[in-house]
């Protein structure tokens, strides 16, 4: 790696932003506490309360002051030295650092205006594709009519799809000719919010591709895959051509049915907020992203999630969402345990989706995913992120697409 490297400007701006926002978020706790620990303590978190009086009130707001005037007086420094600044970073780490920044706090950056929100793009070897037809001819001079779009997981990057000198869409254009676009998305918002923005970002690029289409698949990585379902449902409701021609949908150790580590997530919540003392402590587990309380049981509509507090405890409420009509669907899921029936597929999977969860299974018929056997597959003594790079998990999908549809 180069020793130097160009900063971004809006990098600087987003960063210096966060800075006071998390500096006022931790003095707002530490004012809970310091409120609630000197009151005389009740049996229950809801009486507690989250400003202090007199002197001690003043200094803790003399504090947000100081702070919000810094952050102001920051931002508008670095506004004025953007062009100076320049507009690219020659740092790798750049990328992955911002996408997993966007997985944990992307709605916040979003709804603040962040400059380190990421914007939902279609892309190319990292560069986002052009609006027009003719210009899109030229960004992708090699494009067939057979286009493959790939779809990353929650904290990742369109780039990070190549892992270990892999990538699954690089690898099925040098075999089958596929063309491959990959989704650049915020995974922090919430996923329906991401399909929506899928549906009417791919409803444009089949409209504007160069060459004829003859087949259309998409790959979802672990998140990937739910916003892939999520737009299926949305182009549906708006009846989107790109629907239409979809021919193949493959999932790729996608949480069906949520995650296990956001439930827990929602237990030490509750737990936290039961006990006036640690109930300030609460509202730092409840930064997490939407996109991350979405996956506690794979919420695919707005209906999942609006109207509802996110971060309190409740049953599964998810509308049932089925597999999309007249399209091909496969499954790949992956267990750590080296044979059928360990107890790593109970327990852990691959580590961070379940096996029932990847595989559609689910105890409610309504909401269990029914894929045909000789389309689903399991990778043994595989994690999740080896679902990425595993020269047999790239040989099944390769099986599966090499069959004419």
């Amino acid at each position: 790696m180069a020793k130097t490297s160009r900063v971004h400007a809006a990098d600087l701006r987003g960063i210096s932003r966060l800075t006071v926002d998390g500096i006022a978020g931790v003095v707002d706790v530490v004012e809970a506490m310091h409120c609630n620990i000197a009151s005389v303590p009740g049996l229950r978190a809801k009486s507690q309360r989250r400003r202090t009086h007199g002197i001690t009130g003043l200094v803790y707001r003399s504090i947000r002051g100081i702070v919000g005037l810094a952050g102001y007086g920051l931002d508008r420094l670095l506004a004025r030295l953007a062009p100076l600044l320049g507009e690219h970073s020659t740092w790798r780490g750049r990328d992955p650092l911002i996408a997993a920044l966007n997985g944990v706090l992307g709605d916040y950056l979003a709804a603040s205006d962040n400059p380190l929100a990421i914007t939902m793009r279609l892309r190319s070897g990292g560069i986002p594709l052009p609006d027009e037809r003719a210009t899109l001819a030229t960004a992708i001079p090699q494009a067939t009519g057979k286009l493959v779009v790939l779809l990353h997981g929650l904290c990742m990057n369109d780039l990070q799809w190549k892992r270990k000198g892999h990538d699954h869409g690089a690898a099925l254009a040098r075999d089958l000719a596929y063309t491959p676009v990959y989704l650049h998305y915020n995974s922090g918002l919430h996923i329906s919010t991401n399909g929506r923005a899928f549906a009417d970002m791919l409803e444009a690029l089949v409209q504007r591709w160069p060459v004829p289409l003859t087949e259309l698949v998409v790959i979802g990585h672990s998140m990937g895959g739910l916003v892939a379902r999520s737009a299926c449902h949305h182009g549906a409701a708006k009846r989107h051509a790109w629907l239409q021609r979809l021919d193949r949908l493959v999932f790729v150790g996608t949480p069906h049915h949520g995650a296990p580590l956001e439930r827990g997530g929602n237990w030490v919540d509750a737990l936290l907020a039961s006990n006036a003392y640690s109930a300030p402590l609460a509202r730092l587990g409840k930064i997490r992203s939407a996109g991350i309380t979405d996956l506690r049981y794979g919420n695919l509509v707005d209906e999942d999630w609006i109207k509802r507090d996110r971060f309190e405890r409740s049953r599964d409420l998810r509308v049932p969402i089925a597999l999309p009509d007249g399209v091909a669907c496969y499954d790949i899921a992956a267990t750590t345990g080296k044979v059928a029936g360990d107890l790593s597929d109970l327990l852990i999977g691959d580590g961070i989706v379940p096996l029932a969860s990847a595989l559609g299974q689910h105890a409610n018929p309504k909401l269990a995913l029914t894929f045909e056997p000789s389309r689903q597959w399991i990778a043994y003594g595989t994690s999740h992120l080896d679902l990425l790079s595993r020269p047999e998990v790239y040989a099944q999908i390769h099986r599966w697409l090499a069959v004419p549809g």
